[in-house]
């Protein structure tokens, strides 16, 4: 993530302050349209991220995030606008259609060459989706039997990194355009599993993905990087002192954690990877 110098701190309490009295005055001339919040999320937005592919519902822990940070700079719920953008079209240089985009983009240094990122929002596990034939076919949640398994994953997510640095599968991963060819491939057998994080692998295992079962995680602690989301905006973004003020206020007054309480409940019974 980038370093913030002491007068991006410096910004960020000014940021702070401006918005505290909820008028608005911190985003004043920094959005695409004056008094309105445009915020943009996948089409279609996923459970529990969106409830029923509904942000505007304000329900899923995204969409409650982002109308919390919303709140704290200034904008009632009638005054933000949501649109949808694919994933890869967001994270690519250039101007952009939203303030902001909220999507589970991962924060990475390569990314940040292109975009901007605020602090994070969320720091989570990532999981192992499969099969329960794989799993019969003796699969263990052990690092030795992953790299023997057939893996698949979007070229563009830090999934791949995970799988060349940490896993170091025997064969190549097969590469895919989004997570729903992944998918496919997983029920079709031409691959035994993917990476996801937590809570998308469980709603994966559970809805989408038939005989779906999750074979193991890597808690966020185990990792010397652990997988970050954060807003994603224009590089370059005016708007981010702001946002970045409100995820500070939300963080440390509990909000943040209360929300993630309500919409990410913790996971039980899948076994940590060893």
């Amino acid at each position: 993530m980038k370093l913030i110098a002491c007068t991006a701190l410096t910004a960020i309490v000014s940021a702070t302050a401006a918005f505290a009295a909820g008028d608005g005055t911190c985003a004043a001339g920094k959005t695409l349209t004056e008094g309105t919040l445009t915020i943009a999320t996948g089409n279609p937005a996923y459970y529990p991220w969106v409830m029923n592919d509904a942000p505007e519902s304000g329900e899923g822990f995204e969409a409650a995030v982002a109308y919390a940070i919303a709140e704290k700079m200034g904008f009632g719920k009638n005054n933000v606008t949501w649109v949808r953008t694919s994933f890869d079209e967001a994270i690519q240089p250039g101007a952009k259609n939203f303030d902001f985009n909220m999507q589970q983009y991962s924060i990475t240094p390569e990314r940040e060459e292109m975009v901007d990122f605020s602090l994070p929002y969320y720091t989570s596990a990532m999981a192992v989706l499969t099969t329960q034939n794989v799993v019969d076919a003796g699969a263990q949640a052990t690092l030795d039997s992953l790299k023997g398994l057939k893996w698949g994953a979007v070229a563009t997510t830090t999934a791949i990194p995970m799988l060349n640095e940490v896993i170091q599968p025997s064969d190549e991963p097969l590469l895919y355009n989004d997570n729903a060819d992944v998918n496919a491939a997983i029920m079709a057998g031409q691959i035994d599993a993917a990476l996801y994080d937590l809570p998308t692998a469980l709603y994966l295992s559970a809805v989408v993905v038939e005989g779906g079962a999750l074979l193991g995680q890597f808690p966020p602690d185990q990792s010397e990087s652990p997988d970050q989301f954060g807003l994603l905006m224009e590089d370059g973004s005016a708007l981010r002192e702001c946002v970045d003020a409100a995820i500070t206020e939300l963080t440390e007054s509990g909000e943040l954690a209360a929300i993630e309480a309500q919409w990410l409940s913790e996971a039980t019974g899948v076994p940590v990877i060893k």
